[in-house]
């Protein structure tokens, strides 16, 4: 009778399927006859019905319901890229190596197979290859080789955007190098602020220069040092120059959205008819004021204006007539608005400083100053966003910052409070052609705004 006992519980530990049922069936019956002889027919009977009953508890469970996901379609016509038709006299087979990191040209030839002396002698003495040398992990290395496994030809997209070449022709090697022909495509790139506007930008693999693009065109609209908020998004459409199709360069923003809680900034470069550019909003309106808030793009107030503060080196109390904003020295600092230089040097109390004289009404003052970049000289014409010097500590500084003053018919006015003019909006004859342009523009926008998860990595 041990036997009866253990039989069910052994066979209760193994998982069967309904597609084993045939083979379990001959198992089940020789069971039956070994059984016959220790328990009534009966017995047996009610054995192996049981069995198949275990059989049929592990074979027919019903498949797990899931949720059915909700889909959306989103159509998007993308225009064709240019196919180069190769050369039919150059029937070498081409072979494409990405660079590891540790390689060396030596190593990258010798894992395309290639075996040839004479072409390392070559690389390593000749003074165009060099960029051979400034191997970065992940860049292509294209080769051909012949039937000896000689090189033949070699194609390297250098770190300066030149396309060397290497030939093997009669009398040895060539190498040639020259600017690549490009491929421009506009890349769309969004995220969401969890903790900084660059920590979002590297989740979303955004360019550092894309960045700073963005925070040049809100400039004027927001502070992106206290503006920004947990939660806020954003979405950019730029150029990314391609060179064989490997990214070799990014280019200009043409289209950005930020929604900054309850309001949501849009902007689109839109080139009018007399060659000058900017960025604009839906409805034709300068994104960009004629001053900027602050004249570092990243940094902190320490010292704001005021008509009586503790002056630190004097120990008395003085009006404090701009904003003092903290940065390590060497920052670059950069004019709020389109001007002229009519002062650059030094002055007791500012140290190196200099003055800029805007149109109508408006200068401004850059204090303490390390150094001042070489373009800027008495009688400069400067741009928004040009960098003009760089922090430092020079004068009364008890520590490296930029005081920064905004004067409005020569009285100093607090410049993150005060109203500042805007910029020259888009004119009613120009209207129509600008809508026609940026229709596209904001049909890309669109796609990040539809989707259920607003972070989007790249979409070319």
């Amino acid at each position: 009778m041990q036997a009866v006992r253990d039989f069910p519980r052994n066979l209760a530990y193994r998982p069967l399927r309904a597609q084993n049922f045939r083979i379990l069936s001959q198992p089940l019956r020789v069971a039956s006859r070994a059984l016959a002889h220790v328990v009534s027919p009966g017995q047996a009977l009610a054995i192996a019905v049981l069995g198949l009953a275990g059989v049929a508890a592990f074979g027919i469970t019903p498949d797990t319901t899931l949720d059915t996901p909700s889909v959306r379609t989103i159509s998007r016509t993308l225009p064709l890229p240019a196919v180069a038709v190769a050369d039919p006299s150059d029937e070498r087979y081409w072979r494409e190596e990405r660079v590891e990191r540790g390689d060396t040209i030596g190593s990258l030839l010798a894992r395309a197979s290639i075996v040839d002396p004479d072409a390392l002698a070559f690389l390593r003495s000749d003074a165009s290859a060099r960029a051979l040398y400034q191997l970065k992990p992940g860049r292509p290395l294209q080769v051909a080789s012949d039937d000896d496994g000689r090189l033949s030809g070699l194609r390297f997209l250098s770190a300066n955007g030149q396309l060397l070449s290497i030939a093997r022709t009669s009398s040895g090697f060539v190498a040639t190098s020259e600017a690549p022909p490009a491929d421009t495509r506009l890349t769309l790139r969004a995220g969401e602020i969890e903790s900084s506007l660059f920590a979002a930008a590297d989740a979303a693999d955004l360019p550092d220069s894309v960045t700073l693009a963005l925070t040049d065109i809100f400039g004027g609209q927001m502070d992106f040092y206290h503006d920004l908020r947990r939660g806020d998004r954003f979405a950019v459409l730029y150029e990314t120059r391609y060179v064989d199709g490997e990214p070799a360069g990014t280019g200009r923003v043409v289209a950005a959205e930020f929604d900054n809680g309850a309001r949501t900034l849009r902007a689109f470069l839109w080139r009018a008819p007399d060659g000058t550019e900017g960025y604009y909003n839906e409805d034709g309106r300068n994104e960009r004021n004629a001053f900027l808030r602050s004249p570092m793009q990243f940094s902190r107030v320490t010292s704001g204006f005021t008509l009586a503060r503790l002056n630190p080196v004097l120990h008395t109390m003085r009006a404090h007539k701009g904003t003092d904003f903290a940065a390590p020295i060497g920052t670059p600092v950069r004019a709020t608005a389109d001007g002229i230089v009519t002062f650059v040097g030094q002055q007791t109390g500012y140290g190196n400083v200099i003055m800029l004289k805007h149109d109508g009404r408006y200068s401004t003052v850059y204090a303490h100053l390390s150094r001042f970049a070489p373009e800027t000289k008495d009688g400069a014409r400067v741009q928004q966003g040009q960098t003009i010097g760089y922090v430092g500590q020079s004068g009364w500084a008890t520590g490296p910052h930029l005081h920064y003053e905004l004067r409005v018919d020569g009285e100093p006015r607090d410049p993150l409070t005060v109203a500042l003019p805007m910029a020259t909006p888009v004119t009613d004859e120009e209207r129509p052609a600008f809508t026609a342009a940026i229709a596209p523009l904001a049909g890309e926008l669109a796609v990040v705004r539809g989707l259920p998860d607003n972070r989007l990595v790249a979409a070319n």
